[in-house]
């Protein structure tokens, strides 16, 4: 089990009941997070409304994707709505990322570059993942989107990713560890025969794009790092070539 070297503890401050619980499993030989990853009232409020706008840009794909439809217009609905709301598309320019948001079809985990030549066709399931950036408060959410009428199997596996999603979601007590949420979403995975992508995680967000901890899809009890009220992070299931994620 890996030790956290993570000092909680603030010199010369009176402990708080948060602080003696976090202590306790620190000096078990848990990983704690440090306090950086306690989101104040104030941050948490920031993230949410930097949510609010992340949930409408997906509204609006979900109201407007349709067959014959390039990936490049989805950019620009998510583009256009987001600024036009005073918040700015994260991705975007993001490690030289192009574009507003990733576009994956089908195969494709995630991170598709979205562009005038791939159209969406009959059949096809997509992921669009957004990330919203709003008074310096970041919010990520996906959501998956079926094509018309698709084959039972494409059918399953976003049913399955989905319902992974809120499987993690349920996981996810004070308290409990990042590896309960991994061991529960790899769980209902393998009993629907799907895998999990093991190359990719969900991460902690609100004050940057990407924060601690890694939140793993796969795992076991106990493992992990100790999730403490405050803390802000995604689940991003990918079950095989599924992607469903959010911010709780």
């Amino acid at each position: 089990m890996r030790k956290s070297k993570i000092n909680w503890r603030v010199k010369g401050a009176e402990l708080t009941e948060l602080d003696k619980k976090v202590l306790s499993f620190q000096n078990k030989g848990h990983l704690v997070p440090s306090r950086e990853l306690i989101k104040t009232p104030e941050q948490i409020e920031g993230i949410r409304r930097s949510g609010v706008i992340n949930t409408a840009v997906l509204d609006l794909v979900e109201k407007e994707i349709h067959a014959g439809m390039s990936t490049a217009e989805i950019d620009k609905l998510v583009y256009d709505y987001t600024v036009s709301h005073g918040a700015i598309p994260a991705c975007l320019g993001y490690e030289g990322f192009p574009k507003s948001c990733c576009t994956s079809i089908n195969e494709v985990v995630c991170h598709g570059i979205p562009n005038d030549e791939e159209i969406l066709e009959e059949g096809d399931i997509i992921n669009v993942d957004c990330t919203t950036i709003l008074d310096g408060y970041y919010a990520d959410a996906s959501r998956m989107f079926i094509i018309g009428k698709t084959t039972p199997e494409k059918e399953k596996l976003v049913r399955v990713a989905k319902e992974c999603l809120e499987i993690g979601m349920e996981a996810a007590k004070p308290f409990s560890f990042v590896g309960d949420l991994g061991h529960a979403i790899e769980k209902h995975a393998k009993k629907n025969g799907f895998s999990v992508v093991r190359d990719l995680c969900g991460h902690g967000v609100g004050l940057e794009f990407h924060e601690e901890p890694d939140v793993e899809h796969y795992g076991k009890k106990g493992t992990g790092m100790l999730l403490v009220p405050g803390m802000v992070f995604t689940i991003e299931p990918n079950d095989q070539h599924g992607h469903v994620g959010g911010v709780h």
